[in-house]
């Protein structure tokens, strides 16, 4: 039961079993900046999907770690795009641009067609991709209605919101409609037998992240955090499914791709992100 660990650690393990009053109490009790956020948070009515709160998302995607992040990423997108020089590219949950949009500013070479993905409409209308086409929809709704092909897929820090089944469909659709698949994404531990260790692990991390923030921070915490860590804690309103980076690069193969290669992109509070480029069977 969530008694049997102390502070957040501990309301943690008191949402998994479906005690919210003792996780608030634990958390409350904490001493910590995560816990006071967890105690206001379970106090709330109607709290919502972290997609209900796209505002937060933009919070916290454009600050603490993620500007370095996101840096980096976009320069390697862009040698991607000089070295490879793609006629078309799909970007499958590009959010509001902070990956594509200054890849194509830094990039000698600019596709001449560039489709983006991105289910959140408020999102994606916020994306600087002049003539770019815009499609409000999941990975899965787009691929089953739209027959394209593209040189170039990308899906950055996006494929783990589809459960994995949901997932490896979408792959396979896309293996014979790419030439080539860059996929960023965090290499996470694999899940420990020790649960209570877990739960410590993902206090401590999320404690990380969240002291990045400053005058933001309860509001990242209440609309973006903290759903998504209980969300992975207690299975309900999930939104991440993440994997350690060989785990990806298993389902790539087994959709077909073939050359997986793995670099590392950049240290995270959360874990290694990393970059995996995959060919699909698209000639051309």
């Amino acid at each position: 039961m969530g008694a049997e660990l102390s502070g957040v650690a501990g309301a943690l393990a008191a949402c998994r079993d479906g005690d919210p009053m003792t996780a608030a109490r634990l958390a409350g009790r904490s001493g910590t900046r995560l816990g006071a956020e967890l105690a206001h948070y379970l106090g709330r009515v109607g709290a919502g999907s972290v997609y209900d709160q796209p505002a937060a998302f933009t919070a916290f995607i454009r600050g603490g770690g993620n500007v370095r992040l996101y840096e980096r990423l976009s320069e390697e997108l862009a040698t991607m795009y000089d070295e490879l020089r793609p006629a078309a590219v799909l970007d499958l949950g590009c959010g509001d641009g902070l990956a594509v949009s200054p890849a194509l500013s830094r990039t000698r070479f600019r596709p001449s067609r560039i489709d983006l993905v991105e289910p959140s409409a408020t999102l994606l209308s916020a994306v600087e991709v002049p003539g770019a086409h815009r499609f409000a929809a999941t990975a899965q709704e787009f691929l089953a209605a739209n027959g394209s092909t593209w040189n170039l897929a990308q899906s950055t820090f996006a494929l783990q919101s589809i459960p994995p089944d949901d997932r490896a469909d979408v792959l396979r659709a896309l293996c014979p409609r790419t030439g080539r698949l860059l996929l960023a994404e965090f290499d996470v531990p694999a899940e420990p037998a020790d649960q209570a260790g877990r739960l410590r692990s993902l206090a401590e991390r999320y404690e990380r992240g969240l002291a990045e923030y400053t005058d933001q921070a309860s509001f990242v915490a209440q609309g973006f955090l903290l759903p998504v860590l209980l969300g992975v804690v207690t299975g309900e309103s999930r939104t991440n499914w993440e994997h350690p980076a060989t785990d990806w690069a298993g389902q790539l193969t087994a959709a077909g791709f073939t050359e997986v290669t793995i670099t590392p992109l950049s240290d995270y509070w959360w874990s290694p992100a990393v970059l995996l480029t995959a060919r699909g069977s698209q000639s051309g």
